[in-house]
């Protein structure tokens, strides 16, 4: 199959990688509202990433301008970029999957079975739980053999 790059309609999220990606770049201080909403709509919410209508609604309502980042993504720039920032850590950290930790040398596909559901000193707990894990040489895997109940 060819790379996602060269068919990128097959690909239900990234229409959204490539708007962020512009906000991102262009719309600096609508970017985490964005982001984060978009992330609630899809992940929290079981919503679809592929309506633009659904789409430019979410950017407009958390500040962005729907209008220049579906310009921009028209361009092919934020595609390209998404191409090249993924291949690069594919060929420097050998990283596939999402999420993905990087820090210096070391890449980390992290799992997490539970949402925060907006508890920030949980989710600060977690990261900081990851990223000490992280830092310890000698694990290199560490998975559950079922789903904990």
């Amino acid at each position: 199959m060819p790379d996602i790059w060269e068919t990128p309609e097959r690909d239900s999220g990234l229409l959204a990688l490539q708007l962020a990606i512009s906000l991102r770049d262009n719309q600096p201080d609508a970017f985490l509202d964005v982001h984060h909403a978009l992330y609630e709509h899809r992940h929290n919410g079981g919503g679809s990433l592929t309506n633009k209508d659904v789409l430019r609604d979410i950017i407009s309502t958390n500040g962005g301008n729907p209008d220049a980042a579906f310009d921009d993504v028209s361009t092919g720039r934020p595609l390209t970029v998404v191409a090249d920032e993924h291949m690069r850590y594919v060929k420097s950290h050998h990283v596939w999957g999402v999420p993905v930790f990087i820090v210096d040398e070391k890449a980390v596909f992290v799992r997490l079975l539970e949402r925060t559901h907006g508890d920030s000193t949980l989710a600060i707990n977690t990261i900081n739980r990851v990223l000490d894990n992280i830092d310890w040489p000698i694990l290199n895997e560490f998975k559950h053999t079922s789903v904990p109940q």
